[in-house]
């Protein structure tokens, strides 16, 4: 089974964009990984809270990170990415996940 992969408006595509090309790679390996198996570890994928998931990638001493959800089971949204600059997330960046993944629901309906 593979996991089919969409991007909610332009906030992930964005972040993706203004990367290098080794870090775009990197993420693109990561997405794949998710993409593909049933049980991603936890250097690829972490759940951080109310159905939020957080993407995590390196490349060349960078920490890259991008929030999804999984929606019908099968479905990956991506949304916010940012390069990690310290320790533990940003409560910003989750708040920013959060909103937009309520704004996603919001629009489905």
């Amino acid at each position: 089974m593979e996991r089919k992969v969409l991007y909610y408006k332009h906030y992930f595509i964005d972040f993706f964009m203004s990367l290098d090309a080794g870090a775009q790679r990197k993420i693109a390996y990561v997405i794949d990984v998710l993409k593909t198996q049933q049980r991603p570890g936890t250097n690829f994928v972490k759940h951080i809270r109310e159905g939020i998931f957080e993407l995590r990638a390196q490349h060349e001493g960078n920490i890259y990170r991008t929030f999804f959800i999984f929606d019908e089971g099968n479905i990956v949204m991506l949304f916010n990415g940012f390069q990690k600059k310290t320790q533990k997330t940003p409560e910003s960046e989750i708040d920013k996940a959060i909103k937009l993944k309520n704004e996603y629901y919001a629009e489905k309906k």
